[in-house]
This record gives C-alpha cells, sequence and structure tokens, in this order.
C-alpha cells in the first residue's frame, strides 16, 4: 500500500515517463488522484469527495460489495478459459437472454467492447477517429446522424425519423451504385460521443428496412447506454419499438460494473451462417467464471435494487431541473435524453447554434473545483454529458443543478464571451437550492459497411 502514500506530483511524474501521452487523463491541466470509489462518490488522495457524473462503467455504483464479493468467491475457487465446461456461462447466456427479444439468442463472451475496438478494422468505421487517420475508407459508407436539434432534420420537421431513414437508403443506393454490397449498418442506440443523441422514434426500424433489402445486418451498440440506463426499458434500442430487433446487440462497460466483461448478442441465423465459414471464435478471458460470476451479480443488484425504475425517476427529476435552468441560462441550447442518460447542449448563439465550446469547457473545470466530475462531448465539444452510476441519487441531482446554475449565474455576470452570456438575453426562472450547500454537424454520423468480413469482425 505504500504507492497510496505517493502525492499526486510522484504520480503524474510516473506516469508521464512510463505511459504513452496517448493515454490520456480527464482534467489534463489539473487531473485528479482518486484512490478509492464507493457508489456514486470517488475520493481522492486528500479524501476529499467527488460525485460521479462521468462513470456509466460502474453501473451499479463503485465497488459494489455484492460484485465485490461475487468476484472474490469465484477467484478462490476456479478462473480459466471458456473451453472447459462450467455453469457461470450458462447460467449468464440464459439471464441475458431473458432480458432480450426471443430472437437474440446466442452469446459471444468477450473481455472488451469500447469504441468499436482498437483494431484498424473497426477503427475504420468510426468517422470521428478515421478522420484523423487515413480517411474514410473506399468500403465504408457514412450517414448522417439523426440529430433533430443540430442536423439537417430538425425539431421542426414533420417526420424527421424518415427523413433521416432515407438518407440511409441514398447512401445504400449510392453505394450500390459504385458496384458495393451492404454488409452491416453499425449505430449506438442513443449516440453519446456523437452529442448524447436521442434518434426520433421510428428511425431504427426504417432503417433497418433498408439495410436488411440490401442484404446486410443491423448492429445496435448498447455499450453505454444497456443495462436498465434509459430507465423505460433494459435496451437502449427498445425505444425504438416494441416490434425493431436487431441483428447484433453488442454489450460491454455497464456489463461488468469495472470487471473487463463484454458480450456480443445475435440471432441463429447470423451465428449459423459465421460457423458455416470454419473459424473458430476464442477469446482466453471472455466467458471466464470470474467474469460471468460477476456479470451475474450485476444483474441481481440492478433487479433487487430497481435500478432501472430508479434511473427512470431520478433521470425525469434530472431533466426537470435542467429544463429549468435551459429557461433560465440561454447558453443552454437544448436538454435530452432518457432515463440516467442525458445531454445539455451549450451554444455561443440561438439562431446559429454555434457550440459553446470554451464554455463547456470553463464549466466543467468549475465544476471539479465544486467537487462535481462531468465532462463535454459531441463533435463541438460542447455537450455535458451525465451518464452517473445508478444509484445517483435525487439530492445528489438537486445539487449537481444548483452548482451548475450559480457558475452560469457567475458567468453571466463576469465572463460574457459569447452572445448566450449577455445580460439582456437573461430569463426570468427561478433558481435551484442545493440541499447539499442546421450548422456544426460534420464529425457525427453512423456507419454502414460494405466490407467482406464486417461480419466477422464483430
Amino acid at each position: 500500500m505504500a504507492a497510496d502514500r505517493r502525492g499526486k506530483a510522484a504520480t503524474l511524474a510516473l506516469r508521464r515517463r512510463l505511459l504513452s501521452s496517448s493515454c490520456r487523463l480527464f482534467f489534463p491541466e489539473d487531473p485528479i488522484k482518486i484512490v478509492r470509489g464507493q457508489g456514486q462518490y470517488l475520493y481522492d488522495e486528500q479524501g476529499a469527495e467527488y460525485i460521479d457524473c462521468i462513470n456509466n462503467v460502474a453501473h451499479v455504483g463503485h465497488c459494489h460489495p455484492l460484485v465485490v464479493h461475487a468476484a472474490h468467491e469465484q477467484n478462490q475457487v476456479l478462473n480459466t478459459n471458456s473451453r472447459y465446461l462450467h455453469d457461470n456461462i450458462v447460467d449468464y447466456a440464459q439471464r441475458l437472454s431473458e432480458t432480450l427479444p426471443e430472437k437474440l439468442c446466442v452469446f459471444y463472451f468477450l473481455n472488451s467492447g469500447a469504441y468499436h475496438g482498437h483494431l484498424s478494422s473497426l477503427i475504420d468505421i468510426s468517422p470521428y477517429k478515421f478522420r484523423d487517420l487515413d480517411g474514410q475508407k473506399e468500403w465504408v459508407h457514412v450517414a448522417p446522424l439523426p440529430d433533430t436539434y443540430r442536423g439537417p432534420y430538425r425539431e421542426d420537421h414533420p417526420n424527421p425519423a424518415v427523413a433521416y431513414a432515407n438518407e440511409v437508403k441514398r447512401v445504400v443506393s449510392s453505394a450500390q451504385e459504385k458496384g458495393r454490397k451492404i454488409a452491416a449498418f453499425f449505430a449506438e442506440s442513443l449516440p453519446s460521443v456523437g452529442g448524447q443523441i436521442v434518434p426520433p422514434a421510428g428511425y431504427f426500424p426504417e432503417v433497418a428496412e433498408h439495410i436488411h433489402k440490401a442484404g446486410g445486418v443491423f448492429v445496435a451498440d448498447e455499450i453505454q447506454v444497456g443495462f436498465g440506463r434509459v430507465g423505460k426499458h433494459f435496451w437502449a434500442f427498445q425505444l425504438q419499438g416494441e416490434d425493431f430487433v436487431p441483428d447484433i446487440v453488442t454489450m460491454g462497460k455497464s456489463i461488468g460494473n469495472g470487471h473487463p466483461v463484454a458480450c456480443v448478442a445475435t440471432t441463429q441465423a447470423v451465428a449459423r451462417t459465421f460457423e458455416s465459414t470454419g473459424v473458430e471464435y476464442f477469446n482466453t478471458f471472455g466467458g471466464s467464471p470470474v467474469s460471468c460470476a460477476v456479470g451475474l451479480a450485476v444483474l441481481d443488484v440492478l433487479e433487487k435494487e430497481r435500478l432501472q425504475a430508479h434511473a427512470a425517476s431520478v433521470g425525469s427529476y434530472l431533466m426537470e431541473l435542467l429544463r429549468q435552468q435551459k429557461a433560465k441560462h440561454p447558453i443552454i441550447g437544448d436538454v435530452r435524453g432518457t432515463g440516467l442518460f442525458i445531454g445539455v447542449d451549450l451554444i455561443k448563439d440561438e439562431a446559429t447554434r454555434t457550440p459553446a465550446t470554451k464554455e463547456a469547457d470553463y464549466l466543467v473545470s468549475r465544476l471539479k473545483e465544486n467537487h462535481i466530475l462531468l465532462s463535454p462531448d459531441g463533435p463541438g465539444r460542447n455537450v455535458l454529458k451525465f451518464k452517473p452510476p445508478m444509484c445517483f441519487s435525487l439530492d445528489n441531482a438537486q445539487h449537481v443543478v444548483a452548482k451548475m446554475d450559480a457558475i452560469l449565474t457567475d458567468m453571466e455576470a463576469n465572463m460574457r464571451s459569447c452572445a448566450t452570456l449577455q445580460p439582456q438575453l437573461r430569463g426570468s426562472a427561478a433558481g435551484v437550492t442545493s440541499s447539499r450547500d442546421k450548422n456544426n454537424n460534420d464529425s457525427s454520423y453512423h456507419s454502414l459497411s460494405s466490407h467482406p468480413c464486417a461480419r466477422r469482425l464483430i
């Protein structure tokens, strides 16, 4: 435990010497040294407590005792690969199947699942990454993100779901005209890196119809938004309607509450097609007895503590508080989300909706000074993303929004760096008290792949 007594400066110096600079930190100008976590709170080396509004990995709360106990107990008995028979992997697959539509009944277990992976072939289908590298490959086709706030079809459009789906149809047709075939359509069920976007209801079914007609499969990425986070449903793709079922669903992050677990669920038809290639699927750590024990414990906690219903109620309360702030502070252009997946879009100008990037960074820095951890995201790095552990409380929501209100009020009085911080634009909504004291859419897309191996790379 000697490392616990090392000062923050010494730890930072060692990190800079031993780790690559591509391994980035939150708050790089003044990083936090975190030594402990519990529930929705993190603690630094000085014992200061922070409310964690970022961490959707510690899904049921940092160091949840039931999850920790499950890992410890299984570690004392056996941990090996999935080539031996073991009850944990089949029990876990069975439990996961009970949360999904009946059609999704075949499971592949992995030990990582974020950001579509770091293989070059998977970076190639992530626009926000490939644009900084070698650019878009000829077998990748990009459709506009279904963003009804900043995209081409906005909140005043009579049917944005069909309009955005027709954009996918257009992309498919364009690819086919060039002699390409469509293998798959990849989309986060609620795009997070794209700016906490909620696609209009009905968009996915329309897209799936176009993709299936072209011979492709629909891949729903639930890595950041699954396991009850959206409140109304266990899976975010279910927001698109009871009849919509993806061909493939990817899971990660929250699935193991910090333990490296991930999973792909698919249909018998897709699985049989993969099996017909004769290629074996094997992952050294995926589906291990300990990983599956952890996964089962996470499902137990979600059920016993009714965290999906909790996300719905706390998320609804947080959304209402944030909407009150939108009425009061013109810099808040939009508040969107569902459950405990919420985005607050900060803008410089109400007419153009120009992202308030510097202002968002300043606000996040000030919140950190008040022991609240939040981060900006989206193409303009101007969307405050709320994805806290699911035990985030009503009191936490009130406290965080009260601090945000105070900082925004101060920014309006002293910063005035953009039109929405000018005093003449301020609203007259009441503040919140704490119980504890068609622009800029170029970087946000969904990806389609016509790569011949797309199905094998999931």
